[in-house]
């Protein structure tokens, strides 16, 4: 069975021109508005559902449906929060060898707790914190 050309690249390589590099990349991209393409690429990318995904930055499928058929880029906090898991896949990924490894470490309780990284996913501060903990982990440090 082949794999199609899109679910065969990396998060990084689909995603290598929205240039979400650092903070100011990612907020100054923000400021102009994504495509909804974008939206359902990302989601295909990480074999997320896109209502999941959708709620995850605070939105209705259903929204986000009505901005792909207007031609409508999402405003500025939703489009930031996007690139801001982008980012955030593209170095689980990175460290995970993987999309679905990077998504079982998501599920996976931590911090000595019942919750989980993807509990954190639904606001930019909490995907800001996700970021650091994944710099421990490429630094060594337990997960």
């Amino acid at each position: 069975m082949a794999v199609s050309t899109s679910t065969a690249l990396s998060v990084k390589q689909r995603f290598k021109n929205l240039g979400v590099t650092n903070l100011y990349s990612i907020v100054n991209t923000a400021r102009k508005g994504v495509k909804t393409s974008i939206f359902y690429d990302f989601a295909e990318a990480i074999n997320m559902p896109e209502k999941k995904l959708a709620s995850i930055i605070n939105l209705t499928s259903r929204t986000i449906s009505n901005y792909k058929d207007q031609k409508k880029v999402l405003e500025p906090s939703y489009s930031e929060h996007l690139l801001k898991l982008i980012a955030l896949f593209e170095k689980g990924e990175e460290i995970f060898g993987n999309v679905d490894e990077f998504n079982y470490w998501l599920k996976k309780s931590f911090w000595n707790s019942d919750e989980k990284p993807e509990d954190w996913i639904t606001t930019p501060g909490g995907v800001d914190l996700l970021m650091d903990e994944l710099d421990k982990i490429a630094q060594g440090y337990p997960a």
